[in-house]
């Protein structure tokens, strides 16, 4: 247990990684090993307890591991076992988890150093910078896309597709990824902030999350923008729980969501009718989705698999989009629209779709940022551009700042 206060952001600072809702979450400082998806488990399984350690068994409590999933199947993910781990628990504790190579390096000494080095840091001091922004994927292309998917969709080919973009900040100075993540609290605190590898963002969805045998899913699909007058984000909310298209696009993602996890499951509920989902910059509607697992209980990472790329980012069928979007789109996605979360050895942990992001240069000095919509057989292509520039702000006036 870990009694003292700190903020889990200043952990992470720009060189840790974080995942974080609500003040509820982990970050961890240092890296002791690094594996692919399919040597997630055995890695933590070869972790064993230091008998002096206080024996606490809550997610999260323990060693962790930290990734990005890709978006595509095929794709490589990429986790990390970071030195220490610092979590934040729903309860209001905390606790600290250091791991090392050997015995040595798990004095209490050691905890005590590697503390007081991860909490030592506060906010960073404000700094100007020069930034460029360019379209990587032109607008005449993004519209062209939309027209395409929308007509294999009115053709029969697919039910749903989400066609995407990207652009490109760069700036005179590496950008600051500290500064970026209090940004992004201040203005996204209920969304999944994150901080992993070269990706950050703010992810609104839930993908999927495991505790013990409780199992909690919160797609979205289906947007709108916010205003910031209430009068007028209330008639758009409206709006959009009318809308036919995004109800359309919504149902796709929740029958897949819910037929995926069913079979997993002794029981699994649903709301009846989507709720709108409020963030800073737009709004979108979700379902959620709680169950409780068979035994044997599957891990959370199997259930990433089974859910990975969502119909929310990818479409439906699954395969025929994901083909028709490698045809449309202007370069791979990479770990957008994949996942990004954190496992145990208990195979409990959360993981959140990776959107609201930004791939980071090794150099910090450019970032690429992601936005797409679902394409049904009503969307309109400038409509869907609309819905990109909005999702944009969400990075862009997190990194943009004078």
């Amino acid at each position: 247990m870990l009694d003292r206060g700190c903020d889990l952001n200043h952990v992470c600072r720009g060189d840790g990684v974080l995942f974080v809702r609500d003040g509820v979450g982990l970050a961890g400082r240092g890296t002791i090993a690094r594996t692919d998806g399919t040597g997630a488990a055995s890695l933590l399984a070869a972790v064993t307890r230091d008998p002096r350690s206080d024996g606490d068994d809550r997610p999260g409590a323990g060693p962790v591991l930290l990734g990005l999933v890709p978006f595509l199947p095929d794709g490589e993910s990429e986790f990390i076992l970071p030195r220490l781990v610092i979590a934040k628990h729903d309860d209001g504790t905390a606790t600290a988890t250091l791991v090392a190579a050997d015995p040595d390096g798990l004095s209490d000494d050691a905890m005590t150093a590697a503390i007081d080095e991860a909490v030592s840091t506060g906010p960073p001091r404000p700094a100007t910078n020069s930034y460029r922004v360019l379209q990587r994927t032109s607008t005449a292309r993004y519209l062209d896309a939309v027209v395409a998917a929308r007509d294999a969709v009115r053709s029969g080919e697919i039910a749903k597709a989400v066609i995407a973009r990207d652009i490109e900040v760069f700036a005179d100075d590496p950008i600051d990824i500290h500064a970026v993540l209090l940004r992004l609290r201040a203005s996204f605190g209920s969304s999944y902030r994150y901080c992993v590898g070269n990706m950050i963002g703010a992810s609104p969805e839930l993908l999927v999350a495991v505790e013990g045998r409780a199992v909690h899913s919160h797609p979205l699909a289906g947007t709108a923008p916010r205003t910031g007058d209430p009068a007028t984000d209330e008639r758009l909310a409206a709006d959009l729980i009318a809308s036919t298209k995004n109800q359309v696009e919504h149902r796709v993602v929740i029958d897949m969501v819910r037929d995926t996890l069913l079979p997993r499951c002794s029981y699994l509920d649903w709301e009846a009718e989507p709720s709108v989902v409020a963030v800073a910059n737009v709004q979108h509607l979700g379902t959620e989705i709680r169950g409780a697992l068979t035994e044997p209980v599957p891990p959370v990472l199997d259930l990433v698999a089974d859910l990975c790329p969502t119909p929310a980012l990818g479409g439906h069928p699954g395969a025929a989009a994901i083909e028709l979007i490698g045809r449309l789109e202007a370069s791979p996605r990479g770990h957008y629209g994949g996942a990004v979360g954190w496992l145990d050895a208990h195979g409990n942990g959360t993981f959140a779709v990776t959107i609201r992001c930004a791939e980071l240069s090794p150099d910090r000095r450019s970032a690429r940022l992601f936005a797409g919509g679902g394409i049904v057989a009503e969307s309109d292509p400038h409509a869907e551009l609309a819905e990109t520039q909005a999702k944009f702000q969400a990075m862009l006036s997190a990194i943009v700042r004078p």
